[in-house]
């Protein structure tokens, strides 16, 4: 007798690749680094802090100590903004992965993140200053256009919202969106004010960059857990998902305005930090399987965790200046990456 697709369902859901103690061990692993990693981003800089001052500065804070006021002006507000950074950028690579059903997708493949670099480009050369809260709508407004096209695309065309269509509908609109803010930059002279942008950083953060940040992240990861289980259904295919009742249609756009939410947020305050929404839910995927309810929240740490120790790794390389943040995240990530897909064809 043959298993119905719900037995399918719930035996990858339940066995693929390990148990629940086993998976659970890759997210409290990740937790444990990600605490260290953020104490060290604290201490390490081009004035190095000792781990007993950082704790005298959380004990009893002293505003006259020049130390302290570092931990907690500068050092406290850029790890923060780092991790909640690093979530939002891994969790909509995630997403994205899911809703197009291409295992290395990332938000710039359907122009989102070169949306918002485009709007930045536009307020840049008509307003040239300006509320940073402006700045931040048009990001927003930016990303929300950039997947609107692309939907209005994949709606007219006979696939629908079919994975291929929508990445190359994406990937078109990326070249055409960069091509269009490199012209606005040296046609405006606002190459040097765009670099920032386009290279990616975390330099100048401030605790008005968090508190923008904590509430948009959550309603970006809570959108992102509620498809969450869709998402792994519609991983097994289209034809096993439809067969379950399930709107695949609803469930991309959900997933849109969670990516539209996460790395509109992320590219308005750090710029356009590459590779991490791409290799951390894969890295993800070849550890804990494909099933979402894990994928995603453990993306999340892992993000965290790449985007604070790259942090890091920017103010280290070159001190006084810093490193392009995408340039550290590549040259830590790639590796991880290679090694893990080597490791997994041998398991095959």
């Amino acid at each position: 007798m043959s298993s119905s697709p719900h037995s399918e369902v719930k035996k990858e859901d339940t066995f693929a690749p390990g148990s629940f103690a086993v998976k659970l061990k890759w997210p409290l692993l990740g937790l444990i680094f990600v605490c260290i990693s953020f104490i060290l981003s604290i201490g390490f800089g081009a004035i190095p802090i000792s781990f007993k001052v950082i704790l005298d500065s959380f004990l009893s804070f002293q505003p006259d100590n020049m130390e302290h006021q570092l931990i907690r002006e500068v050092r406290l507000p850029r790890a923060i903004t780092a991790l909640l950074i690093g979530i939002a950028l891994a969790a909509a690579g995630a997403i994205m992965q899911g809703i197009t059903r291409n295992p290395l997708a990332d938000p710039s493949i359907i122009g989102i993140t070169h949306g918002a670099g485009l709007a930045i480009a536009i307020y840049l050369a008509v307003f040239s200053t300006g509320s940073y809260w402006v700045l931040l709508i048009w990001s927003f407004a930016g990303s929300a256009i950039a997947a609107c096209i692309v939907l209005a695309f994949t709606v007219i065309s006979k696939d629908r919202t079919s994975p291929v269509t929508l990445t190359l509908a994406g990937a078109a609109l990326s070249m055409l969106f960069s091509a269009l803010s490199t012209g606005i930059a040296i046609h405006y002279q606002l190459s040097q004010d765009l670099s920032f942008w386009f290279a990616g950083g975390l330099s100048g953060t401030k605790w008005m960059h968090v508190t923008i940040l904590i509430p948009t992240v959550i309603i970006g990861l809570i959108l992102s857990m509620w498809i969450s289980r869709p998402l792994t259904i519609l991983s097994m295919g289209e034809d096993v998902s439809s067969s379950l009742g399930q709107s695949n249609a609803k469930i991309r756009i959900i997933g849109l305005l969670a990516v539209i939410i996460l790395s509109g947020i992320a590219v308005s305050i750090a710029g356009m930090i590459g590779f991490l929404g791409l290799i951390i839910p894969h890295i993800v995927r070849l550890l804990i399987g494909s099933d979402y309810r894990w994928i995603i929240p453990c993306s999340a740490i892992c993000g965290a965790l790449l985007l604070i120790i790259s942090d890091i790794g920017a103010r280290m390389v070159n001190p006084p200046f810093e490193t392009p943040v995408s340039a550290i995240t590549a040259i830590l990530g790639v590796p991880v990456f290679l090694y893990l897909s080597r490791q997994k064809r041998r398991s095959l």
